[in-house]
Order: C-alpha cells, then structure tokens, then sequence
C-alpha cells in the first residue's frame, strides 16, 4: 500500500477552506491517500466534496503533548509518509519535538506575516505549477441534498437566487443587519431575485437582528450540515456574506460570491478568481457602502 500523506489543520472552517489549494497540490503529488486532521465536522466536509482521501479528528493526534519537553510525552500519529502540520510552527519546543520525531516533516505557520493566507499555504507545500484553484465540484447527491434542504426552508421560488449568510466567527466581522436588509430588500426589488438567508449555530445574534428587518419575506435556512449547506450554495445565483467559513465556502465552490471584509483582513480573501471582495465599515449602515454592495450584486446578475 502507498504511503499516507498526512495534513494538519485545526483551524476554522474559513481558514482551512484557504488551504484547498495547498491540499490538492499535496494530493496531486502524494502518491498515495492524503489525510487531513482538522474538526471533525470539516474534515468530513473536505471529505465530502473529495478534496482529501480520508479525514481524522486533530484532537485524536495528540499533538499538545510537543509543547512541554518532555520525551516521555508523545504524541498519537499514525505512520504516515509524508506529513505537513500547520500547526505549532511558532513554538520552538513543539517544532524541534516534531522534526525530531518525523524527519522532512513541513511545519508551518497557517498564516503568513504578510502577502495572502491561501498563497502562503501553498508554498509551504512546494507545490509545482498546477491549476489548483478550480471551483471544487459537488456531486449530484450533495446537490440532491441541497435542493431538499432549501425546498424545506421554503425556497422554491424561480431563480435568480440570492443567499445570504449575516454571521461570522466574530461580531467584530459582521456587517451591520440593516445594512444587510437594505441590500436585500433594494436588490429583491430591482432584480425580482428570491433571497435565502442561512443561519449557523454560531450566528444567533446577527440573525436575530436581520429577521427583526426582514422577517418572512426571505426564506430562511438554519443549521444545516456542511455537507449540505454545500449542497445548498450549488444552487444560488449569487451569494452575499462577510468574512466567514459559509462565504469561503460558497467561493470554494465557484457560486460568484461577494464577501465583505474590513480593509484590514483583507490577506483571507477566497483563492478562487471569481470570488469578489468588498470593504465595508463594520461599525455602521453606511449608505454609499450599501449602494456600492447592491450595484456589486446587480453587475454579478447581469
């Protein structure tokens, strides 16, 4: 059997998504299964979408145990031919521990102090040259479930469809709820487009206020699965989101995304060419901001 090429990511669901193009370019060259260690619920989604061969929980590896120097602490890794860990990198105990334990491991920061996240991922990877940054294809199942999910949500409306997500890791990300249902109802209006608003189970507070705006003149899907959260984003026409693991996501996938960002952030845009990025103030519905973002949206439908 070939060797294992194990990857370590732990991150969130965003940044692990930038490190699409670094994993294909390792499966590409692995020649044998590639296998991410990440949470749960993303590696079974990169496993899902056949980014990765095979996923295992971060947690099951563990890796903390290279942090203190003590030899008779290990860690639990499988053998693998080829392991590339971004994770730990800036501890110097826990990267002279793991060169120590598996010679040629890649260890590197997951994110780069400057230039893009995604880029700086593929590099440490010593990717050749290659085409990685094609739309990641859903299958018809995933779609199948997709479709189900959004028929359930009510969106059964004729297309065009536009999904918003409202939420992000962190409020500080959050474009503001009015200014989100400014969008959405001037973008409704003009283009006759149907809107699908997805909520997480982190997105509590922003989809609260949104619904407050826009009640049920949407649809609204919540929590659904990644899997078929993906499935669901395969059949938008256009997706408005901040800067979070739904928006990465909906790029990955080649839906014509447009992701806000605050100016300072601006190093985690989507890898894929048609994902367009916009920077808007966080604090406040500023109203050249929602013109700028209706216009965006409306020039993606033409």
């Amino acid at each position: 059997m070939s060797a294992v090429t194990l990857a370590v990511h732990p991150g969130a669901l965003g940044d692990v998504l930038l490190a699409v193009p670094a994993l294909r370019a390792l499966r590409a060259t692995a020649g044998g299964p590639l296998v991410l260690a990440a949470q749960p619920r993303i590696g079974a989604l990169l496993q899902a979408l056949d980014v990765v061969d095979h996923a295992v929980a971060f947690d099951t590896l563990g890796l903390d145990a290279l942090f203190v120097d003590d030899a008779a602490r290990l860690p639990g890794l499988p053998e693998v031919g080829r392991l590339v860990c971004w994770f730990g990198a800036r501890d110097p105990v826990f990267l002279r521990r793991l060169t120590t334990l598996v010679p040629g491991v890649v260890v590197a920061p997951s994110t780069p102090e400057r230039g893009l996240v995604w880029e700086h991922l593929l590099q440490t990877v010593g990717a050749p040259t290659g085409h990685w940054c094609a739309p990641v294809a859903v299958s018809d199942r995933t779609r199948a479930e997709g479709a189900k999910a959004l028929a359930a949500a009510g969106c059964e409306g004729p297309r065009p469809w536009l999904v918003v997500h409202p939420g992000a890791g962190s409020a500080a990300k959050c474009w503001p709820a009015e200014a989100f249902a400014r969008t959405i109802t001037t973008v409704a209006t003009r283009a006759r487009v149907n809107v699908v608003v997805h909520t997480g189970p982190a997105d509590g507070a922003p989809a609260a206020a949104l619904r407050r705006h826009v009640g049920a003149g949407v649809a609204w899907l919540v929590d659904p699965s990644l899997p078929t959260l993906a499935g669901a984003l395969a059949h938008a026409t256009i997706y408005l989101g901040n800067d979070s693991g739904v928006s990465h996501l909906a790029a990955a996938l080649g839906v014509p995304a447009l992701v806000l960002f605050d100016a300072r952030h601006l190093a985690w845009r989507p890898w894929w060419a048609g994902a367009r990025t916009r920077t808007v103030t966080l604090t406040d519905s500023v109203p050249d901001d929602v013109e700028g973002v209706v216009a965006g949206l409306e020039q993606m439908l033409r």
